[in-house]
């Protein structure tokens, strides 16, 4: 009965004969040219880069290990390479307005010559500037002007003493100025004798006193302005020679970048600001009091502003640039203005303005690790608004959400036009999409590397020369064409599909380097499917610590495993541990108990809490189940509990739904299920069996155990048939049902199930919806009329009140 079940040997596992193999050893193939399989991903990135639009970023996304980081930025760099240098940029000083400092946008390299050039020129105004003011030249122009001055002034000096003197006054020159004294016979008065002098004479002494006075402000007057006029004279002397050091030099720069109006524009006024300020030049080389700093800032300080700041120097850039920021924090994306400590105060200058990862990849590409700019305060924000407002503000984090107020430089916001390609797991990508209304907006190409690939002949070669070429670019020894075969075996292992290889690629290296190893301890000059075979165990061996503990509880009893007996409402389900690095399967017994009520099917686990939705789900469909299989003629007055047995941890998912049905259906039948078969599938309400994930974790699970208590030759798993073609089982367990000691069935429903684990006809009813004797469906249908009956009797009123519909009326009426 069950050899119709029976998944024949060739089926268990999807092997590649090395012969159809057409080398002997990956060192005669060809190294490979890009990535393979992944035609979708390809593609999609091919059109996200070729988009010139603005809104057209990428999310690149998919499973780790698959080669999305790695081909994403190579792919990334090549075209990069045949795009245009992108231009400079450099901030400059604002003479109109210091606190926001000009953004210059000049074509490659030009920006750098433009910092050189400043550069020169300060160093030149600072050599000539303080040789021209000590030269003998303009110290006698100098000179002639302050003579003048002193001649004009001596002059109305002189003219006012004789006045004074023929007043009766003398005068006598102070640190204040000049005071007038009265006196008499060339010498001046005493209080006593101003005191003894009559009343007409002291009256004229005062008449003449106040038009002395009056007489020395108007000198006074008259010198100021005789002061004011040489002081303008020598400014005009200083800036009329200023004008002619600093316009020689700058003409020609402005020559040199008269094609730059931005740059022309810039040096005038870096020529109007140098003359007005040519004291900064002349005491350049002076040495400066050291409580200097305490009231002003330093000469050299002064002159900064005539520098530039090269904020982005693309002059030995070929093709587009390409940044990767792997620190994505708000300051690395969008720069940062710096400060220095200064008498205790924060001090700032447009020459401390930084770039960002954004100004770096202005005019071409961005890659960013979308986990790693989540996990960043405010960078997300920063990104999405530079990518909207298509520029770039630097501007400090407390600033721009308004938390400090504070007096500090706002430079010119940078025109910004570069791509960002953003990597992520399929998880982020699905979050950003669903919670922020931005995103779909800002990132419109999805790049989706897949986890597998179609197992062809013309992935098979490039998955060889794939082995290929990272022997050659790790110096590992070559491997043999069994040992590729073996491999790529392997990869459909990890696939989980005789039809896929996996796209794992970070997982098929670990195994390359693994087996290269045990190749090196062998002295072999190639790796072998031995090695292969080797390095597989021994990965396995370094992580199933977990599984041998729990393979020897079961050996002593501690976990009640039974795989001989027939019991009756009992069966052992299979379940796959996650680890992380490594999965196993492992058994659980699973019971069911059942009588006449009306509570329903209980699933202990749920009432525990120790269930997950998605079990909840699975126990619930058996209701279901039997409600539409027994209970259409008849009430199901049916209670029963569900458990599996020894759980601590939880249970969560379906893939045990069958199991617990056949328990369920153990106990009402009264049958003993088989326990040397272990059971996997979900169920629908149909009866119907229904594929699940880790079918050959979960074999290799029981296959374990059935070996460690000893095979009986009827021992087995149950599994739904359309998980056959996701075989891909080890050798022993291959070699064992070879040999018939271990057996795979394949079912479609329900009822094939019970074949199998009680060796009865299941039954299919007739007309009435009567089973026929001796099948096991008759002894489920039986017993669900006894409880019926049951719970009729003991409570015959109440009983019908509840489950008759409105209208009804009972039996006989």
């Amino acid at each position: 009965m069950t050899q119709a079940f029976t998944v024949p040997r060739e089926k268990l596992r999807q092997e590649l004969d090395p012969r159809s193999l057409p080398f002997d050893s990956t060192a005669e193939l060809q190294p490979l040219d890009g990535i393979f399989g992944q035609k979708r991903a390809v593609q999609a990135l091919a059109f996200g880069l070729s988009v010139k639009s603005p809104d057209y970023n990428i999310f690149v996304t998919g499973p780790t290990g698959t080669g999305r980081s790695t081909y994403t930025q190579k792919a990334v760099h090549q075209r990069a390479g045949h795009e245009a240098v992108p231009d400079d940029w450099c901030y400059v000083y604002n003479f109109e307005q210091p606190y926001e400092p000009i953004a210059l946008r000049l074509p490659p390299g030009v920006g750098a010559a433009l910092a050189r050039d400043m550069e020169h020129l300060v160093e030149e105004l600072q050599q000539r500037i303080p040789k021209v003011f000590e030269s003998e030249d303009y110290q006698k122009s100098k000179e002639r002007v302050i003579k003048q001055f002193q001649e004009k002034s001596n002059a109305l000096i002189e003219k006012f003493r004789r006045e004074a003197s023929a007043a009766g006054f003398s005068l006598q020159r102070t640190p204040a100025g000049f005071m007038a004294f009265p006196t008499v016979e060339d010498r001046p008065l005493k209080p006593e004798e101003i005191s003894r002098l009559d009343e007409t004479s002291r009256q004229q002494l005062e008449a003449n006193a106040s038009a002395v006075e009056n007489k020395m402000q108007e000198l006074g007057r008259h010198l100021r302005a005789l002061e004011k006029e040489a002081q303008e004279q020598v400014a005009q002397l200083d800036k009329g020679i200023g004008y002619y050091l600093v316009s020689l030099p700058l003409s020609d720069l402005k020559g040199r970048y008269r094609e730059f109006p931005q740059v022309v524009e810039y040096l005038q006024a870096v020529q109007e600001d140098i003359v007005e300020n040519l004291d900064d030049f002349r005491t350049a080389n002076e040495q400066q009091n050291p409580l200097d700093f305490l009231f002003q800032r330093t000469k050299g300080e002064k002159i900064t502003k005539y520098s530039v700041n090269l904020l982005v120097d693309n002059s030995k850039q070929r093709g587009a640039p390409v940044i990767i920021e792997t620190n994505p924090t708000y300051y690395n994306l969008t720069g940062k203005i710096e400060y220095k400590g200064q008498l205790g105060l924060m001090m700032t200058d447009f020459s401390m303005i930084k770039a960002g990862a954004l100004h770096r990849a202005n005019g071409g590409y961005l890659v960013l690790f979308a986990e790693d700019i989540l996990r960043q305060p405010a960078a997300w924000d920063a990104l999405k608004k530079a990518l909207k407002n298509q520029e770039v503000s630097i501007e400090n984090m407390a600033e721009s959400y308004g938390l400090i107020p504070t007096a500090s430089i706002k430079p010119e916001p940078i025109r910004l036009k570069t791509k960002v390609i953003l990597i992520g797991s399929p998880v982020i990508y699905n979050l950003l999409y669903h919670l922020d209304e931005d995103f779909s907006k800002l990132f419109k190409v999805k790049v989706d590397f897949s986890a597998d690939m179609d197992r062809t002949p013309a992935n098979i070669a490039n998955y060889a020369a794939f082995i290929a070429s990272h022997c050659r670019q790790a110096g590992l020894k070559h491997f043999s064409a069994p040992a590729t075969a073996k491999l790529i075996d392997y990869s459909t292992r990890l696939a989980e599909d005789q039809g896929k290889l996996s796209a794992s690629f970070n997982k098929m290296v670990e195994i390359i380097c693994e087996a290269d190893a045990w190749a090196q301890v062998d002295g072999a000059p190639q790796v072998e499917a031995s090695h292969v075979v080797k390095a597989l165990e021994e990965k396995e061996y370094r992580s199933n610590k977990l599984e041998e503990r729990i393979r020897e509880l079961i050996a002593r009893g501690d976990i009640l495993i039974d795989t001989r007996e027939r019991v009756i409402g009992q069966v052992n389900g299979l379940s796959v541990i996650d680890l992380g690095d490594y999965q196993f399967g492992k058994p659980s017994r699973i019971t069911a108990r059942t009588y006449s009520g009306k509570e329903g099917v209980l699933n202990i686990e749920r009432e525990s809490r120790l269930s997950g939705r998605i079990h909840d789900k699975g126990v619930l469909i058996l209701s279901g189940y039997l409600g539409g299989k027994y209970a259409r003629n008849k009430p199901l007055a049916l209670s029963a509990t569900i458990c599996f047995e020894q759980s601590y941890d939880g249970v969560e998912g379906d893939s045990a739904s069958s199991a617990e049905l056949y328990a369920l259906l153990s106990s009402l039948a009264g049958v003993p299920l088989y326990q040397g078969i272990a059971v996997t599938g979900s169920v629908n309400q149909r009866g119907q069996i229904q594929p699940i994930g880790g079918v050959n974790r979960k074999i290799e699970g029981f296959f374990t155990v059935c070996k460690l208590q000893g095979f009986t030759g009827n021992q087995g798993v149950i599994i739904p048939r359309q998980n056959v073609k996701n075989l891909q089982l080890k050798d022993e367990v291959i070699e064992a049902a070879a040999a018939g000691k271990f057996h795979i069935y394949a079912i479609d429903n329900i009822e094939e199930g019970l074949e199998i684990l009680t060796g009865l006809p299941a039954g299919e009813p007739d007309a009435a919806g009567n089973y026929p004797k001796g099948t096991f469906n008759y002894l489920v249908n039986k017993s669900l009329e006894e409880f019926a009956a049951q719970l009729r009797f003991h409570r015959p009123w109440s009983w019908l009140e509840e489950e008759q519909p409105a209208g009804i009326g009972t039996e006989g009426s």
